[in-house]
């Protein structure tokens, strides 16, 4: 009988008789084995004092004083004892300090009215309601643990453990008051059950349960010389968490091998359990097997040599695409290790190690996560209420859940990038949710940079993402995204030549100046120019003559340095006449004018191929308002004509026409603007002849924009008469200059 507390208890009475190594090796393999490692860390102490004691021996005395805290600085530890961690090839040191180095940003939070001063380990849920696993209850002697069903057992007291003589191993339930109640079981022979699993809403349970020999079909009653094992059962789960119709796993043999802590992944129909049955890799590997979820079964299958080592790996779970399980064959912390490992179909990714504070030097194990996020580990560390504890998984850091909208108010559910980095520090990983919601977790109490980009879009940038002071566990956020406003004209104007002529006047130069202050300073900006002529010559002539005036153009530029590549040129002679003065037609010299004349377009972000930065000019400003994104280039240079008549007339000047065709081309250009007119007289004559005379004034302006291509339903006009003067003509006397600036038709952007 396998009995170490009275193991322990026999070894202390001799080495006090006679204090030898091997007596004291003896105890300080005895704690290890049943997990008192304050006790074992104290034996292996002693026996490395001794002259006999091996480079082992020394190996076992680390092991146990990183299971007790005592070695905090494991570099120091092995140069106390006069090695180093080349003498320990087996011994990772980089990788445990890695693993320390890089703790995860979570805490431990024992779980409420479940740990007792026993051991407690494995948890599901049903509701509000935990099932879990515990030995609690009197013990004959001193606290020692109980063997967990990860090995082979001999027992056969009907009452309590001979490995610790402390209670059996129950299934318990706990209800959210608090209250701690038994899970009652049908099986007959029950010496230890463990290792509850919920399933099919609640009403069905698996568990590991070992049953004495006494009870096992086909066997001699009390044979000592048998080896018991436990084995996986299932069966119907009532409200009041009685089992009933329990029914044994068909792969149990519990005298050849054993079968334990099932897991049912309902999802994908498979049930994941651990088991040293012949043809593993050795000690307990994992298995799976199909299952319905009633009574029909499919074959074993191992997972495979980047599951299993020649160790035990046990508690397997599932959580999305991801299998959890527990390994002692592994590189770690210590003693059993949390893994997980990636599921490819039926195949496994190479198993990662969840590091520190996950795992710790004494043995973690029971991993589980539930469909609400929470989740459940179970350990011997120090500093549990008692032998092992339940705990839940808290984070330390905070939640980031980021919407990012389009300007019509959208989640962007497609493809963009984004990227989060510690200010000075480093990156931060990130994923999207289902719905297209970005999720990061952010370090307490640190700042962050956070970058948006998609094609097409203006990059955003957030560099007042912070966690400093925020006591929330959530930190919820929205971000807007705009399309690049790919080839929008921004600015417009005209300018024009004499007959015959290419050469850049003194009257264009004001505007060409402006033109390129405008594309030096916003490099986002190019210039489209459409040269013309009147009708006057031939269309060969004329063509060869619109083109040397678009090359003016850009050659006149070319003195303040704006790359000729950023100048789109074209030219077309006399195809596109402002008037009716063609071919043979009789005009006068000022309507020729008009036509004379090269047409120029500011447009920005004018490659629609290229992801152009957010420009420095434009940060800040409400980027999905297109109509306003330019408002403050607009203000300064689309500054509109206001339209002067003769007394008495609603004609339009030459002067005027060379100011409207400036304004119809903006119109043309820019269809997201709309025009409001408003037309006026002077103060003499009545009020009715002036009203009148006020629409005709308004409606020749309209007709003529939209003479020039420009719709009716984008121009809106009024008309005043003599209500609102300039001048008030009736309080004092007013000269024929101040009687002009009444008579007007006022034009402006709506």
């Amino acid at each position: 009988m396998e009995n170490y507390l009275h193991a322990a208890e026999m070894y202390s009475e001799a080495y006090a008789k006679k204090e030898t190594y091997t007596t004291a090796r003896k105890l300080a393999i005895t704690y290890q084995t049943i997990r008192d490692y304050d006790k074992a860390f104290e034996w292996w102490a002693v026996v490395v004092s001794y002259d006999d004691s091996t480079k082992d021996d020394f190996y076992l005395y680390l092991i146990a004083a990183m299971q007790a805290g005592e070695a905090e600085d494991l570099n120091e530890f092995l140069k106390k004892g006069g090695y180093s961690s080349f003498d320990f090839p087996g011994f990772d040191l980089e990788l445990l300090e890695k693993f320390y180095s890089e703790r995860k940003p979570i805490k431990l939070v024992p779980v409420p009215h479940v740990n007792s001063d026993g051991s407690d380990y494995g948890l599901s849920r049903r509701g509000e309601d935990l099932f879990f696993t515990s030995d609690r209850g009197e013990t004959s002697t001193s606290k020692r643990k109980s063997i967990r069903l990860d090995a082979k057992n001999n027992i056969f007291s009907n009452e309590k453990s001979n490995f610790n003589e402390r209670e059996f191993y129950k299934l318990y339930i706990s209800n959210n008051s608090g209250k701690v109640q038994v899970v009652s079981l049908d099986l007959e022979g029950v010496q230890h059950v463990s290792d509850a699993q919920i399933f099919a809403n609640g009403n069905k349970i698996f568990y590991t349960a070992f049953i004495g020999q006494t009870k096992i079909k086909g066997r001699r009653k009390r044979s000592l010389d048998l080896i018991n094992y436990p084995g996986i059962f299932y069966g119907e789960l009532d409200q009041s968490g009685q089992v009933t119709n329990s029914k044994p796993f068909p792969f149990n043999s519990m005298l050849e091998y054993g079968m334990m802590n099932a897991f049912f992944d309902e999802i994908n129909g498979k049930v994941y359990f651990s088991s040293n049955r012949e043809g593993g890799y050795g000690g307990y590997d994992l298995y799976f097997v199909d299952f319905d979820g009633t009574e029909n079964f499919g074959e074993p299958v191992n997972l495979g040599g980047e599951i299993n080592t020649v160790m035990n790996e046990s508690h397997p779970s599932i959580s999305g695409n991801f299998l959890y399980f527990s390994s002692n064959g592994r590189s770690g912390l210590g003693g059993m290790d949390i893994f997980k490992s990636e599921i490819q179909l039926n195949n496994f990714g190479v198993a990662e190690n969840l590091g520190f504070p996950f795992n710790s030097p004494r043995d973690d194990f029971a991993y589980v996560e539930f469909e609400d996020g929470k989740r459940y580990l179970s350990s011997d560390r120090q500093g549990g209420i008692g032998l092992d504890d339940i705990y839940l998984i808290e984070d330390l850091h905070k939640r980031l859940i980021a919407k990012v909208l389009d300007c019509e108010g959208n989640i962007i559910s497609d493809e963009f990038d984004a990227e989060i980095k510690i200010k000075n520090g480093d990156e931060v990983s990130t994923k999207r949710g289902p719905n297209g919601e970005l999720f990061a977790d952010l370090l307490p109490e640190k700042n962050f940079n956070l970058s948006i980009t998609k094609k097409g879009y203006f990059s955003l940038t957030d560099n007042s993402l912070s966690t400093v002071g925020v006591k929330e566990e959530k930190l919820e956020k929205e971000y807007k995204l705009a399309a690049i406003p790919y080839q929008t004209p921004v600015y417009v104007d005209i300018v024009y030549y004499d007959l015959d002529r290419s050469k850049i006047r003194k009257d264009a130069e004001e505007a060409l100046d402006k033109i390129a202050e405008l594309m030096n300073r916003y490099n986002f900006l190019d210039l489209l120019v459409g040269s013309h002529t009147d009708s006057r010559a031939s269309e060969t002539y004329n063509l060869a003559l619109s083109q040397r005036r678009a090359d003016a153009v850009r050659d006149y530029l070319a003195k303040y340095n704006i790359n000729g590549e950023r100048i789109k040129l074209e030219w077309f002679g006399e195809e596109n006449l402002i008037n009716d003065c063609g071919n043979g037609i009789p005009c006068p010299e000022r309507e020729h004018q008009l036509n004379r004349r090269s047409e120029l377009v500011l447009e920005a972000f004018p490659d629609i191929t290229k992801q152009y930065e957010l420009p420095k000019e434009l940060i800040g400003k409400e980027l999905c308002n297109q109509t306003n994104l330019f408002d403050a280039l607009q203000a300064e240079l689309n500054s509109l004509p206001t339209i002067y008549f003769d007394f008495d007339k609603n004609t339009l000047r030459s002067v005027h026409k060379e100011e409207l065709e400036r304004t119809a081309i903006m119109l043309r250009k820019m269809t997201n603007l709309q025009l409001y007119i408003a037309g006026h007289t002077d103060q003499r004559g009545n009020d009715d002849y002036n009203r009148d005379l006020s629409e005709r004034r308004a409606q020749v302006v309209m007709d003529y924009l939209i003479n020039r291509g420009v719709e009716a339903a984008r121009l809106e006009f009024e008309w005043f008469g003599k209500s609102q003067p300039i001048n008030d003509c009736d309080e004092l006397p007013c000269s024929s200059i101040m009687h002009q600036l009444n008579r007007r038709t006022e034009i402006k952007f709506k």
